[in-house]
């Protein structure tokens, strides 16, 4: 009898050993995920101010944003800021990825280590360094248009655009959003170009060399064979693109001093998230937007999965 509870005990720890080594894993993400998760949900559905007694509030939170001007209008400049920002960022870093893929320049390792590192430098030195760079009297930037503005051309070039200088970057309201675009793109940029690298690394390069043998152009090989193949990195990278932008927060929080600017035109969803909670005391109506954003993100990436999906099977790959 004795005999049998000591196999029985050896066999169970025996078993139960796996999950205990691995019990840290699922304690933290319960506690540090799941139940933060779960919680904002809980709290949309409440008024909470931090301190006090929660009060049941139904859908009140989720209906008040519908006619909210302000969460409506962090909406839209986040929707632009996404786009301004994210589709020059791709096309530049597949340029540049193919560039360096193809054997175009000398020394790969340092023009990589060049492209990558705004992605390693801190989001708030770099945020930093632009709004000086952008700054009306003193920024660099307006010192590069003065200097462009010596040559004829350039001038014409640069009144047509409204760019004559000096040009109050983050003190009128047309130019904010091009401001915090540009920072983005450039810090982001190289990041994609490792991540197309990455994928352009991987085509079997028979597909290439069959190309040369039919006399394929540089552009054709391109276009009908790299981006094809490219397209399930393509998705991921895109994908990533707008989770991040649509989060976008510590930028142009800095760049437009945390009131986003001229007529609020860097406030963004992240931005008024912030506000509500933290400012405001709202933690019930922040946690809808944070419901809402997530819904946003989810039907945006929905949208581009679909469409990259749709070419796929157009395409036959």
């Amino acid at each position: 009898m004795l005999r049998t509870r000591a196999v029985r005990s050896a066999m169970w720890r025996q078993k139960a050993a796996p999950y205990v080594f691995i019990s840290p894993f699922f304690i933290l993400f319960l506690v540090f995920s799941a139940f933060p998760l779960l919680f904002s949900l809980y709290l949309g559905f409440h008024s909470w101010d931090g301190v006090g007694p929660m009060e049941w509030a139904g859908i009140k939170n989720f209906t008040y944003l519908l006619t909210d001007d302000v969460f409506w209008r962090a909406v839209r400049n986040t929707v632009v800021l996404m786009f301004q920002s994210a589709v020059p960022q791709h096309v530049f870093a597949l340029a540049f990825a193919f560039i360096l893929n193809g054997g175009f320049v000398r020394c790969k390792d340092f023009f990589k280590a060049s492209l990558f590192l705004p992605y390693l430098t801190s989001a708030i030195a770099v945020s930093l360094l632009f709004k000086a760079m952008f700054s009306y009297r003193m920024g660099l930037i307006n010192y590069g248009l003065e200097a462009l503005c010596q040559w004829g051309p350039a001038k014409t070039l640069l009144r047509m655009a409204s760019l004559l200088p000096p040009v109050n970057w983050l003190g009128k309201a047309m130019y904010v959003k091009p401001a915090i675009s540009t920072l983005i793109v450039w810090q982001w940029t190289g990041w994609n170009t490792i991540l197309y690298l990455a994928g352009l690394q991987a085509i079997n390069t028979e597909y290439y060399d069959a190309a040369r043998v039919d006399g394929a152009t540089w552009p054709q090989v391109f276009f009908r064979i790299t981006l094809p193949l490219l397209r399930p990195m393509i998705l991921f990278a895109a994908t990533l693109s707008i989770i991040g932008s649509m989060q976008l927060f510590t930028e142009p929080m800095i760049l437009t001093t945390k009131t986003g600017g001229t007529t609020m035109a860097g406030y963004t969803v992240a931005m008024n998230l912030y506000q509500v909670a933290f400012d405001w005391r709202y933690f019930g109506s922040a946690a809808a937007i944070s419901w809402v954003l997530f819904m946003m993100i989810f039907a945006f990436s929905l949208v581009n999965f679909r469409l990259m999906r749709g070419d796929r099977e157009e395409g036959g790959l």
